[in-house]
């Protein structure tokens, strides 16, 4: 069989709202995000594991709403004021809590925007009870903020993860390396993406399609077959005892 061709080219990162896969672990989240009506005074926190769509649902309200999107380690006291005319996204927000000068630029964003009647959509991990937030005035404020959580991918979720994970790096595993995966990696965001990552670097290296058996032999050697074997009983079991 002739090798796959491999090019190293930068993963493509689909952010449409038609990509984004809904399921049980994510509804909630997403409908929030479709109806920022609903919004207590016009903020909303969504909060999620790494690799959970926090990013995707930002981009997808930002489209619908003309929301400029900010990273919160990129904030600047004299960009508020123009911020703070529109819809705004302020991406990453727990990783600012420490820093006193922009928790206090992002106290003012807050301020400002709900002056303005502007709304406000802040993504962070956890919710800002659990950020190390030196700003009394801050951290009031944004405990006061409705949160959206987005959970642990199920199943379905987590096989639609790896597949748009695949396309996104324009990758084309046989058709049962997907169903292959979803039951031998961890039930997580962050394992979904690292496995692919792998895998990409590993069909790269290897000049090789990505069968079955090439990701089988990948897995083996990024983990040890007892862990892998055991957490697939465990997931067995509960999946048995629900």
């Amino acid at each position: 069989m002739p090798n796959q061709l491999s090019f190293d080219l930068p993963a493509r990162l689909a952010l449409e709202r038609d990509d984004f896969f809904v399921s049980p672990s994510n509804a909630l989240a997403l409908a929030l995000i479709d109806a920022p009506q609903n919004w207590s005074n016009g903020k909303l926190i969504l909060i999620g594991p790494k690799g959970a769509g926090k990013t995707h649902l930002a981009h997808v309200w930002a489209a619908q709403s003309g929301a400029r999107i900010i990273d919160a380690r990129m904030l600047d006291e004299a960009a508020v004021p123009a911020l703070s005319q529109g819809p705004v996204v302020v991406e990453d927000a727990d990783l600012i809590a420490g820093n006193k000068a922009l928790e206090t630029v992002l106290f003012h964003l807050h301020n400002l925007a709900q002056a303005e009647g502007k709304p406000l959509l802040i993504t962070a991990q956890n919710a800002p009870q659990r950020w190390p937030l030196g700003l009394p005035d801050l951290a009031s404020r944004l405990h006061a903020i409705q949160i959206a959580q987005l959970e642990a991918p199920d199943d379905a979720l987590l096989t639609a993860l790896l597949m748009k994970l695949f396309m996104d790096r324009q990758l084309n595993p046989a058709p049962d390396v997907i169903p292959f995966l979803a039951r031998r990696i961890d039930r997580s965001f962050a394992a979904a993406q690292q496995i692919v990552a792998t895998l990409d670097k590993a069909t790269l290296d290897a000049k090789r399609p990505l069968t079955r058996a090439f990701a089988s032999a990948v897995l083996d050697k990024v983990a040890p077959v007892e862990t892998l074997l055991s957490y697939a009983e465990k997931r067995k079991g509960d999946d048995d005892a629900s």
